[in-house]
């Protein structure tokens, strides 16, 4: 996937896949820091431990009829490239935030791509979902 956009896109679709109600995420750019971070949190079911150990695996998928689960080793990768990390926390019955951070400056960072575009079609595609983005921007001085 060439930008954040269609990552958010997939694992958005992971969450609602996991019955979902609320979903929320958060873009923060911090310059001071040289920190970008992307979190994505939700109130669905949640993973089991065997399930959690494998999610970032890309031959591992809980979807039926499909072989492979790319979504979250991807985004890893992604950030990984950029000299950042991601974390899943989940427990079963109580939802899964997944947290992606790297360098801002970072020439390997992923553009963000049409975040805009990507909301309204989540929002139009699962209006039964409460949807909750929040973009923070910290700049020196």
């Amino acid at each position: 996937m060439e930008d954040l956009s269609l990552h958010i896109l997939d694992v958005v679709e992971n969450s609602i896949r996991a019955k979902a109600e609320n979903v929320k995420i958060k873009l923060c750019e911090n310059t001071p820091e040289d920190l970008f971070m992307l979190e994505i949190s939700d109130d669905g079911e949640g993973m089991d431990d065997s399930t959690k150990r494998r999610c970032m695996d890309p031959f591992y998928t809980t979807k039926h009829g499909k072989d492979t689960g790319l979504g979250l080793s991807l985004l890893a990768q992604s950030f990984e490239e950029a000299g950042g990390k991601l974390v899943v926390r989940t427990e079963k019955g109580k939802g899964t935030s997944v947290t992606a951070t790297c360098r801002m400056s970072h020439i390997d960072r992923r553009p963000l791509g049409d975040i805009d575009g990507t909301l309204r079609c989540l929002r139009a595609t699962h209006p039964e979902i409460n949807f909750s983005y929040e973009f923070v921007k910290i700049n020196n001085g």
